[in-house]
């Protein structure tokens, strides 16, 4: 019956449930400062009433002794002698009550010292000290006078007896002294000093009997035949185990073309039969290890508990074993509240983050207006709002965190802040400079820009870099730094209202007249379906060269990023103009002696019948000669 109890009491301990470990945890806390300070504060208190308890005593045997020796005529005297007593009888019963008073006070938040047996288990709790031993030292020597007893081959037991002392009952074996009882080692169970120390005496002398019996020859015998069979039982599960893992393989073996199948989802395979297969070989080598760890983990504590010597052990074995999974329980038990808070911030900002996202959408489309903000504006903003938000979330969140406060947690903290500044001060750079841009509006998505040397469309503008797309199709990404450092030319941002003015040049010989220049450019700009007829284009004469004269059209087009065709398809109207016309375009240089030289305008536009002139040359004779 008793390897039952003890069976139990394992499977308790291993639940978490253990009485005695509890026990044990509640002796641990009797370390605890505030406990000692709290026992110490009392017991000089204590040490103060005893002093006048003691004066008192001394007053009551004088007022006693002279009480006996008046004669029966002293009435006067004797009633004096008899109020005295009485007022010290009730300074005594009240000097009771004020104790037992602290005593009750104290009942539910000190706790005493443990008096430890031979078989290590707890018998009685000390909370008082008496003369100069503490209640920790008096415990400690009431355990080793135990064990000492136990320890005495010699030992009769009825001769542990409680014996009457001047203050004090002693529990006496012989002429050794286990322990002496006090007024308030009695007060702090509610009983008078000499049922306490009766109670006491019966305690320690059924401990020593307890353990004699355990310790025993026979029980020895016994304990070692119980180990045996727990190996032998806990071995045979091994082989058990062990054959069931093999059949079940063959199993597997034999069914793995009926329970396995290629796991597939649109013609795409996650797993194959055989790597199925490896999966569950795996499985079962994991889970054969994982009862064996625990029948080990059962088998070595049972076997400790049957010695009571190695009763420590299995207990230090659990707990080695168990603390850490009790420990993280209770740490997340304990951080439930916090993970909760957590939880409600997110969720609370997600939602109130959508709203501001649905604001600036609708910013964005027009549908609301805010006079000086740009519709253009609403998404880079609500990017920067975002990123705030995110940023006072996780202000709400850090305090939060597991272990936030350590010092190892912000020492980690400022680490990664130092890196992050000192690695990223040209990506800081690029991103004040996209948040200048943003605000600045020197382009948008689909413009026609010029950067520098680049000039091409904008297909991308992050808070980082800005990516150009150009007429040969390259991207182009350039760091918003450099933008914001250089000129930014955009053809695009007055094409669509007013038009973009694309202008080229030519350089035409003087003795075409200046009018017929002009409208020959500008009915060449007409021309073309990418230029615009209102405005009219216009001609200005840049220069008057050497050789020729500089004519620049001006032409307006709505097409700003198709410029190369634009220009392309003028070039062409303006040569089948002025060729139409009979105007020789003479750039940049070009000498021609007319006399016998075939003019410049292509043949097609020339009549059938041109033919080249012939060189005159007009001999001039002197007559005298």
């Amino acid at each position: 019956m008793n390897l039952y109890i003890r069976l139990f009491s394992i499977v308790l301990i291993i639940l978490g449930t253990n009485p005695a470990k509890a026990q044990t945890d509640s002796l641990a806390a009797n370390q605890d400062s505030i406990n000692i300070i709290l026992l110490r504060n009392y017991n000089l208190r204590l040490t103060q009433i005893e002093q006048q308890r003691l004066a008192d005593s001394i007053k009551k045997a004088e007022l006693e002794s002279q009480l006996t020796s008046l004669k029966t005529t002293d009435n006067i005297q004797k009633e004096a002698l008899l109020q005295q007593l009485k007022a010290i009888e009730d300074k005594e019963k009240a000097r009771i009550a004020g104790k037992r008073a602290r005593i009750d006070s104290m009942r539910n938040t000190a706790a005493g010292f443990p008096v430890i047996g031979v078989m290590e288990d707890t018998l009685f709790m000390v909370y008082s000290k008496i003369g100069a031993s503490t209640p920790k030292e008096r415990a400690n020597n009431i355990s080793k006078k135990i064990k000492n007893l136990y320890e005495d081959d010699f030992l009769n037991l009825e001769s542990i007896e409680v014996v009457e002392s001047e203050n004090t009952y002693d529990i006496v074996s012989g002429e050794t002294i286990i322990m002496s009882v006090s007024e308030t080692d009695a007060l702090w169970f509610n009983k008078t000093m000499l049922s306490q120390a009766v109670e006491f005496k019966d305690v320690i002398k059924e401990s020593i009997i307890i353990a004699k019996k355990e310790n025993s020859l026979l029980r020895l015998l016994l304990r070692m035949g119980l180990v045996i069979l727990v190996i032998a039982l806990a071995w045979g599960i091994v082989l058990l185990i062990g054959k069931g893992y093999k059949r079940l393989l063959h199993l597997i073996v034999v069914k793995k073309d009926t329970w396995l199948k290629d796991l597939t989802y649109n013609n795409y395979t996650f797993l194959t039969a055989k790597q199925e297969l490896k999966a569950v070989y795996f499985s079962l080598k994991v889970f054969r290890g994982f009862v064996y760890f625990i029948l080990l983990y059962i088998t070595l504590p049972i076997i400790f508990s049957i010695f009571p010597f190695s009763r420590n052990w299995a207990d230090a074995l659990f707990q080695l074993v168990w603390s850490p999974f009790k420990g993280v329980l209770s740490s997340v038990w304990a951080y439930l509240p916090d993970l909760f808070s957590i939880l409600v911030i997110y969720f609370v900002m997600r939602y109130f983050i959508r709203f501001v996202k649905y604001i600036f959408s609708e910013i964005q489309s027009e549908k609301l207006t805010i006079s000086g903000f740009h519709s253009d504006w609403a998404m880079p903003t609500f990017s920067i709002v975002k990123f705030l938000l995110y940023a006072f979330m996780f202000v709400l969140i850090f305090p939060l965190l597991p272990n936030s406060d350590s010092d190892i947690f912000k020492g980690v903290s400022v680490f990664i802040g130092i890196l992050f500044s000192l690695g990223s001060s040209s990506a800081i750079a690029n991103m004040v400079a996209g948040l200048v841009i943003t605000y600045m509006r020197p382009f948008k998505i689909g413009d026609r820009i010029k950067i520098g040397e680049v000039t091409g469309d904008v297909i991308e503008k992050t808070l980082l870099v800005t990516r150009l797309r150009t007429v040969l199709n390259e991207i182009i990404t350039i760091p918003n730094a450099s933008v914001l450092s250089g000129n930014t030319t955009n053809y695009s941002s007055e094409a669509g209202e007013h038009g973009l003015i694309v202008s080229t040049g030519v350089t035409i010989g003087y003795d075409v007249p200046w009018k017929e220049v002009h409208q020959a450019l500008i009915d060449a700009a007409l021309r073309s379906d990418l230029i615009l007829k209102k405005p009219m284009p216009f001609v200005f004469q840049t220069s008057l060269e050497d050789f020729y004269v500089a004519y620049q059209l001006n032409a307006y087009t709505k097409n700003a990023s198709r410029q190369g065709l634009v220009y392309s398809k003028l070039h062409e109207h303006i040569q089948d103009v002025f060729a139409e016309r009979g105007i020789e375009i003479l750039s940049p240089h070009y000498r021609a002696a007319r006399d016998g030289n075939t003019i410049t305008i292509p043949a097609n536009y020339l009549p059938k019948d041109y033919k080249a002139p012939h060189f005159n040359v007009d001999v001039h004779t002197d007559k005298k000669a």
